[in-house]
């Protein structure tokens, strides 16, 4: 059962056991990906489809974020609501402890690397975790480490 089928059978059961919260959000990662696929005229790859959740989950969190920056309780709530239900179809993240052994291998592999490459190091640490971690945490480790160099 690839990816969206699971998002449309969670949505069904939603739907049949009430829960207005999870097939609504269900609903919006659907739509996600039926934009995606409209815009390619071509049938998601997994991969894909990956992306197009992960996106969802960014959107989310920058929304609570600016919510809770804006003392906007009740929304925050409700984005952290969906931002839970949307997880569950994410592949499991790395702990930062594994981003940090993940982001020592590639400067290691990487050379003689100053803040400079800081570009660099990134892109391939996002290459390497794409998916795994969030872009957020493997920046601020990329950082940490070209600062100590």
């Amino acid at each position: 059962m690839n990816l969206l089928e699971r998002i449309e059978a969670g949505m069904k059961e939603a739907l049949k056991s009430g829960d207005r919260d999870r097939s609504e959000t269900l609903k919006m990662l659907k739509s996600d990906m039926m934009y995606e696929k409209g815009k390619t005229g071509k049938d998601l790859t997994e991969e894909q489809m990956q992306e197009s959740v992960m996106r969802g989950a960014k959107r989310r969190k920058e929304s609570i974020r600016e919510y809770d920056a804006a003392g906007r309780k009740d929304l925050s709530d409700k984005e952290a609501v969906e931002l839970k239900i949307i997880e569950e179809f994410l592949p499991a993240q790395m702990s930062p402890e594994e981003i940090e052994k993940a982001v020592d291998k590639i400067l290691s592999s990487a050379g003689e690397v100053s803040q400079k490459d800081f570009g660099k190091i990134m892109g391939m640490a996002s290459k390497e975790l794409k998916g795994k971690a969030d872009g957020a945490i493997i920046k601020e480790i990329v950082q940490k480490r070209l600062e100590g160099k």
